[in-house]
């Protein structure tokens, strides 16, 4: 299944404090303005967190219907 996140809030805090918030807009948009494939919402995380490095606190999507 396909997904487009709307909405999405990451954990930008780690053992290092926090990153930039420009950075962390970058990652935001970045997430924002892909298509992702995954299974089920728990892949979708997965596949987010692993393509970014950060932990999701929230997030919001739509599934994205592939024409025929």
């Amino acid at each position: 299944m396909q997904f487009q996140v709307t909405n999405i809030e990451f954990d930008f805090e780690d053992s290092f404090g926090t990153i930039s918030s420009q950075l962390q807009e970058e990652i935001v948009n970045e997430t924002l303005g892909q298509i992702w494939e995954a299974c089920d919402e728990d892949d979708l995380i997965e596949e987010i967190t692993s393509a970014t490095g950060w932990c999701i606190k929230f997030i919001d999507y739509r599934e994205v219907l592939e024409s025929l």
